[in-house]
């Protein structure tokens, strides 16, 4: 629906209910901050504007015609519904400055942003400020690209070999996949490790399709065939476990695996001549300098 040009704007209507409430064009200028002279053309203006007389000028004051109180019941109602929508923009603004809906690769939800939100809090308790509100979503890479290319998510951590096209993207950090295996396996005896032929001939544990882990490895790998996985699972942690219970070996993050491998619980083989190291990216939709708010907040604190 178009409005016609003659369809005044909101502050020339809070000019004649000033005027309506209290009959005069000096009084209606103190509530509104303006002189006599400067109420007179605005309500002179909206006359033009709308083709309809009214106020009418007398003596003792200004009183609007019978047609002008029918539009100052008019303009109230309208401004009554145009102050309900500024409050709510406002409310919006506010939760939008506040809360963050994240949707975040399993290795990211797990093992860093735990740490960057605990900072983050701790540096505005320090400031006196009130902290964001994250909903997190933790789902692997190609979800959570989903998720914020839908709207559905403000911001997503990603950790998979490519930059998804149509997003803005920032890197955060650095994480190595490793090759794992059980302390008894065959591979821990040899000195020089596997080449990645072999790695890529051997039936292993692997993420679902979708997880950035999976991509990474297939990236690495390059023009290597690999041969079908040994399991499938949803979580870095089912992949551990079944490293454990012997099923296979299996490449995962070394932040998934630190405990583990520290403990001597797995044991890390390397691998010849195969880069290992991946980037970890923020993600979102939009300009390229990340939106003003809780999402630039984030962002801007883990740096």
């Amino acid at each position: 629906m178009t409005l016609s040009p003659r369809m005044p704007d909101l502050p020339a209507l809070e000019i004649l209910l000033a005027v309506a409430r209290t009959g005069s064009l000096s009084a209606a200028g103190r509530e509104a901050g303006l002189t006599q002279q400067a109420v007179s053309a605005r309500l002179a203006a909206l006359e033009t504007r709308t083709g309809v007389r009214l106020a009418s000028r007398t003596p003792r004051g200004t009183r609007l015609t019978e047609q002008g109180a029918v539009v100052a019941q008019w303009a109230d109602r309208l401004l009554r519904l145009a102050a309900e929508v500024d409050a709510g923009l406002a409310a919006l603004r506010d939760d939008s400055r506040s809360t963050l809906r994240v949707s975040a690769s399993l290795t990211v939800a797990e093992h860093l942003l735990p740490g960057w939100l605990v900072s983050l809090h701790a540096d505005a308790a320090r400031r006196g400020e009130t902290p964001i509100r994250v909903v997190l979503t933790a789902t692997n890479s190609d979800h959570a690209v989903e998720q914020v290319r839908d709207g559905a998510a403000d911001l997503g951590f990603i950790e998979g070999p490519t930059v998804p096209a149509g997003l803005r993207s920032r890197v955060v950090g650095h994480d190595d996949l490793v090759v794992v295996v059980p302390p008894g396996h065959p591979w821990t005896r040899r000195r020089t490790g596997v080449t990645a032929a072999e790695l890529a001939g051997t039936p292993l544990v692997t993420r679902e399709s979708g997880s950035g882990t999976r991509d990474s490895l297939t990236a690495a790998l390059g023009d290597l065939a690999q041969v079908p996985p040994a399991l499938e699972l949803s979580t870095a942690a089912a992949v551990r476990a079944a490293v454990l219970a012997g099923a296979a070996p299996a490449v995962v993050s070394r932040l998934a695996a630190g405990d583990d491998l520290r403990t001597g619980r797995l044991r890390e083989i390397p691998v010849a001549g195969l880069y290992l190291r991946r980037e970890l990216r923020a993600i979102w939709s939009g300009p390229r300098v990340p939106p003003a708010g809780a999402v630039r907040t984030l962002l801007g604190h883990i740096g």
